[in-house]
């Protein structure tokens, strides 16, 4: 039953490609094709509420705001410590 498996011819399958054309569409046609294709993939964003923005925005902020004061703190440190290290000098 498998040698009988093993001898016969494979499936055929199509490997035709689809081939795009060579050809360059005219400009306002090329834009019209922009403009289609641009707004059937905005219709598929998912748009955040104003409260979701409002949110973000602040968690945005407050990121940033505490981003600084950690850079501001490491700042401060590191420059008393080159200062310490250029008076022990």
């Amino acid at each position: 039953m498998a040698e009988a498996n093993k001898n016969s011819a494979p499936a055929k399958t199509s490997t035709t490609a689809v081939k795009k054309s060579d050809e360059k569409l005219p400009f306002l046609k090329r834009v019209a094709k922009w403009h289609r294709e641009f707004r059937s993939e905005i219709k598929k964003v998912v748009w955040p509420t104003p409260k979701q923005a409002a949110t973000n925005t602040g968690v945005a902020l407050a990121m940033m705001a505490v981003s600084a004061v950690a850079l501001w703190l490491f700042d401060t440190l590191a420059s008393l410590g080159v200062q310490t290290l250029i008076d022990l000098v």
